[in-house]
């Protein structure tokens, strides 16, 4: 059974693979024996752990610069990855912007939102991930095989608790966006949509959809997050690992179009 989990000599490509979760799904493919092609915007400098994980794995794991908000970025970095490792088979589509509570200058009461910075989230949230799939994605339907994950949130099927953080200090209070959440849930829509139009391909399309996933949150966040969880903790980045393998491997051959939350059971209040 253990075999149905190996990635040996797979293709896998993650983007905003330099960001907080990123080194996470690289790490976690790598392990299982896949080569990995990590994109993130040119100029994204890596973590410790990911220049650790580039030791380690050496010419297994590659970078690569790509916006996915800009398909010729895409269509670029989707022709050197096929030059160095070959097609993929796997696309974790990771890349993606929030609102950190953790600035006073952005704040804004609901009626004054910018537009802007909703309309930033869509385009990159869910467009982003809609142009990667249309480029990369898509060269999986001629092989017949290939598995795509896209990285939603719990915010994609419930709404944020405001009272998350009410304690934080500042001229207005913090205000979680609306923009954030509905990006999310219209990425599981579309992962529903791609997983209908090309499983009779062999190509297999879920959301992954972590909780919240433990961090430099203030202590006050901490303690309020985890009595909302049934669990009663936070996420560690291991516990996140396992669903994305199963996620990318023979092992769920049989799931298609799911949207499985990783979140300890905060969605089953």
């Amino acid at each position: 059974m253990n075999k149905e989990f190996q990635l040996n000599d797979q293709v896998a490509v993650v983007t905003g693979a330099r960001g907080k979760l990123g080194p996470v799904w690289v790490e976690a493919l790598l392990d299982a024996g896949a080569h990995v092609a990590a994109l993130d915007l040119p100029g994204t400098l890596p973590s410790s752990g990911f220049k650790a994980l580039e030791s380690r794995f050496g010419e297994r794991l590659k970078c690569y610069d790509c916006d996915i908000t800009n398909r010729e970025s895409i269509s670029s970095a989707s022709s050197s990855l096929v030059n160095d490792f070959g097609e993929a088979t796997i696309l974790v589509n990771n890349a993606g912007v929030d609102q950190p509570p953790d600035s006073d200058g952005s704040r804004s009461v609901i009626h004054d939102l910018s537009i802007d910075q909703i309309r930033h989230m869509v385009e990159v949230n869910f467009l982003g991930t809609l142009q990667v799939i249309q480029i990369i994605g898509s060269k999986m339907v001629p092989l017949g095989t290939g598995s795509i994950i896209n990285i939603g949130s719990v915010y994609a099927s419930v709404s944020p608790d405001q009272r998350f953080y009410d304690h934080l200090s500042g001229n207005l209070p913090f205000l979680k966006s609306p923009a954030y959440g509905a990006s999310k849930a219209g990425v599981v829509n579309l992962t529903k949509y791609f997983a209908t139009l090309w499983g009779s391909k062999g190509v297999r399309v879920n959301t992954l959809s972590p909780g919240g996933v433990l961090g430099e949150q203030d202590t006050q966040f901490k303690e309020k997050y985890t009595s909302r969880v049934p669990l009663g903790r936070m996420a560690q980045t291991d516990d996140l690992k396992g669903p994305l393998i199963f996620l990318a491997s023979r092992a769920s051959a049989y799931v298609t179009g799911h949207d499985l939350a990783v979140d300890g059971g905060f969605t089953s209040w």
